[in-house]
Order: C-alpha cells, then sequence, then structure tokens
C-alpha cells in the first residue's frame, strides 16, 4: 500500500473514494453554487493506495487558526475526509493514514491538530480527545419569555450587558460580508473557536450559514449602527423555528438575537442547534424549565503535537506548578514535562522530577482547552494523580476565562 499526497488533479478520485467509503452519494450544488468540499486544500490531502493503483482510503487537513485561552490565536490543522473503503477495513489502512498524517503535520511546524469524529471510538486510539462540546435547546414558544434582570428592574440606569442596538432582518444571500466580518470578530474572543477562512464563505463550502442554502439572518446592530451579531434560521417543519447558530460578541447581543426569535409568530417552538453549554441564557427565561436540552455530545477534539509548544502558547489565569508524565502511545513517545506558569504565562521543560499527574496526550487534549476538568479524568481513570491536591490544582490551572465552544463544521 502508497500514501501518497494529492493535487488538484486527484479531486474528483479523492472525492468520490470518500464517498464510497460512507456509502453515499455526491450533492449537487445548491443555487448560488456551494457544495461541502469546495474548501478542500488538495496539497494537504492523502490518497492510500493499493499496490496495483486502486484508491482505498482518503484522509485531508484544513488550514485553520484555533483561538485558545487567553484570546491567543494560533495555527490548527483540522483533519477532515477520513475514510476506508469497506472492503480494505481493519486491515491497517486508517492507522496507516493517520500515522502518515501526524508526521507531516509536524514536518510543516505544527503543535495542534483537530477534528469532528464521526464516531467517538476511533480517534482516541490516535491521540486525539474531546475538548469542546456542544447541546441542542428546544423551548417551546410559549415558555420562551425572559425576564428582566433584577437590577434592571431595581435601579434608574440601565443593567449592566444591556442591549443598546437594533436587529436588521435580511436574506442569506444578502449578507455574505457581514457573517464573515461578525464571525470573525468573535471568533478571536472565543476560546476553542476556529476560522472560518474567506475561501470558505466565497465557495459556500460547509453547512448553513456558510453554504449559499436559504436561511433568513437577524443581523445585530450596536447602538453606532455596526453589524456585532447574527442569528441564522428557518422553519423546517410547519411550527418549529431552527436556529442554525447565534454569533454574539457579548451577552446583551446574544440575548438581544434570541429574543428575537422566540419572539416569532406562528411558531410552536424554536430550536438552537448549537447551544453553548454553560451559556446564561436558560437563567434569561422566567420559567427555568422552558429549556429543553438534549443532543448534549463531544464537537472539537484536540492533538497536541509538540507538548511544551501547546503548553506555552496557551494563556493561563493562575499562578502554579505541576509535572505531567504525558505517553502518546499511537506515536511509541514519552515525556515528563515540569510545568510552570508565572504572570499568565508559562514554561513547559523536560523534568526527571516525580510526576504530578501521568496522562495519555488524548487526555492532555481534553483539558487544554480549559473544557474539561482534569479531576473528571482522574475519577473516570484515565489520568492518575499522585498526590493528594494534584487533581485540584490541574483543574485551577487549566481552566480558561470562559467556557470553550466551537460551532465550525468541517
Amino acid at each position: 500500500m502508497e500514501i501518497r499526497a494529492t493535487t488538484d488533479k486527484d479531486l474528483d478520485v479523492f472525492v468520490d473514494t470518500l464517498h464510497a467509503a460512507f456509502g453515499r452519494f455526491a450533492d449537487t450544488p445548491t443555487e448560488g453554487g456551494g457544495v461541502w468540499w469546495a474548501a478542500f486544500e488538495m496539497n494537504r490531502n492523502l490518497l492510500a493506495m493499493t499496490a496495483d493503483g486502486r484508491p482505498v482510503g482518503t484522509a485531508g487537513a484544513y488550514s485553520f487558526e484555533l483561538t485558545l485561552p487567553g484570546e491567543i490565536v494560533v495555527p490548527a490543522s483540522g483533519v477532515t475526509a477520513v475514510g476506508v473503503l469497506p472492503s480494505h477495513r481493519r486491515q491497517g489502512v486508517l492507522s496507516a493514514m493517520m500515522r502518515h498524517q501526524l508526521t507531516e503535520l509536524r514536518a510543516r511546524g505544527e503543535f495542534l491538530s483537530v477534528l469532528l469524529a464521526s464516531e467517538a471510538p476511533i480517534y482516541g486510539r490516535f491521540g486525539y480527545g474531546p475538548a469542546t462540546y456542544t447541546r441542542r435547546l428546544t423551548v417551546p414558544r410559549h415558555q420562551g419569555a425572559l425576564a428582566l434582570p433584577r437590577a434592571r428592574r431595581t435601579a434608574d440606569a440601565p443593567a449592566a450587558g444591556t442591549d443598546t442596538g437594533s436587529v436588521e432582518l435580511l436574506r442569506r444571500a444578502e449578507c455574505g460580508e457581514i457573517l464573515e466580518e461578525v464571525y470573525d470578530r468573535y471568533r478571536r474572543a472565543q476560546p476553542g473557536a476556529l476560522s472560518r477562512p474567506h475561501r470558505w464563505w466565497a465557495s459556500g463550502a460547509g453547512r448553513p450559514p456558510v453554504s449559499p442554502a436559504p436561511r433568513y439572518v437577524a443581523v445585530h446592530r450596536d447602538a453606532d449602527g455596526v453589524p456585532d451579531g447574527y442569528a441564522s434560521y428557518f422553519l423546517d417543519e410547519p411550527d418549529t423555528l431552527t436556529v442554525d447558530e447565534i454569533i454574539a460578541v457579548d451577552d446583551a447581543v446574544f440575548t438581544a438575537l434570541a429574543r428575537f426569535v422566540l419572539g416569532h409568530d406562528l411558531v410552536a417552538k424554536v430550536v438552537f442547534k448549537h447551544f453553548p453549554p454553560e451559556h446564561p441564557l436558560r437563567w434569561q427565561f422566567a420559567d427555568f424549565r422552558a429549556g429543553q436540552v438534549s443532543d448534549d455530545t463531544d464537537w472539537l477534539w484536540v492533538r497536541l503535537l509538540d507538548v511544551p509548544r501547546a503548553l506555552t502558547a496557551r494563556g493561563w489565569f493562575m499562578d502554579g506548578e505541576l509535572v505531567l508524565d504525558v505517553d502518546d502511545l499511537f506515536l511509541g513517545e514519552h515525556g515528563r514535562y515540569l510545568l510552570t506558569v508565572r504572570d499568565g504565562k508559562a514554561e513547559c521543560v523536560p523534568t526527571d522530577r516525580e510526576p504530578d499527574l501521568s496522562l495519555d496526550v488524548r487526555d492532555l487534549g481534553s483539558v487544554y482547552l480549559g473544557g474539561t476538568a482534569p479531576s473528571t479524568l482522574v475519577r473516570a481513570g484515565h489520568v492518575r494523580a499522585h498526590r493528594p491536591g494534584a487533581a485540584t490544582l490541574a483543574d485551577a490551572l487549566f481552566r480558561g476565562e470562559r467556557s470553550p465552544h466551537c460551532l465550525h463544521w468541517f
């Protein structure tokens, strides 16, 4: 078997092989163009070939930026389009492609890789760990009233976070530049968020609102008329309004857009498809039980390719020291590192000191963005704490300024 890089000439073969691996047929472009693979970077994709030249597996990568705790933006490879023909599964093709890809990413000087897992059991063995989570929130419209904050009811001055802007209703085809600009502003401040490069918007790659599929878009503008949020939505059933995503630069803008969609006439329920796990909206309902949570699941998986570089890249919010004993079983590597945090910056160097925590690189990926507490993994038996208080200290160190969340589909 040969694993080789692809070129633009391989696009049709790559797409056909990928669809065959999943038992699907290629979509046709929507009105206005756009298919989900339109943003492929063919110089970053791989084909697995048999000895007689038949393609049997695919793997790809996008060039993204990932926002880390501390509003630090770094490059990250977005692994995608991974598939093996049913006739060649469980023959080592997938492992060979993943090992080849990780080696290439390191050769490019990259220290982080991310993906969305189609099946949760697959990617842990390659060193990826779930790092952000998302859920669906369904709100019966008759229960969707938002209560005024107590501070606003008891003081003459507006409460902190009070919205002073306006909402304008547009169609998807009318506001492409606004969506791109607002999303980019949002993702730079949101830990766990990925960039959406211009070529994605220009080619209509991905899912709505990136794709040109018909959508209504509620655009929020601040008091000066500058767009600072949007909600993309559609009616997918006679009585259900479904929100693809709400993008907002702060909680007040999110609340204003939520109030807009919750007030839509002739709708029995509103569904928020990607609702951040720790978002305060549920506390703003007059009826706390109004929001019904479902589809609570993982989203972005993270893989560290260079532990010291990754740990020194992110921001930190308290001082402390930890010795981490890290196994990378897939690549057959092991390292012990002293992590020292002072004044928001970290130093990470090899050490022979006794470890505070022993963990696999996949577990380090899970805690990296601050969305998974190390103590949870200790209790689950994934991570071993070697002294009392080590897990508590790790929880405090790895916690970010806000919960990580990723909306981008790739």
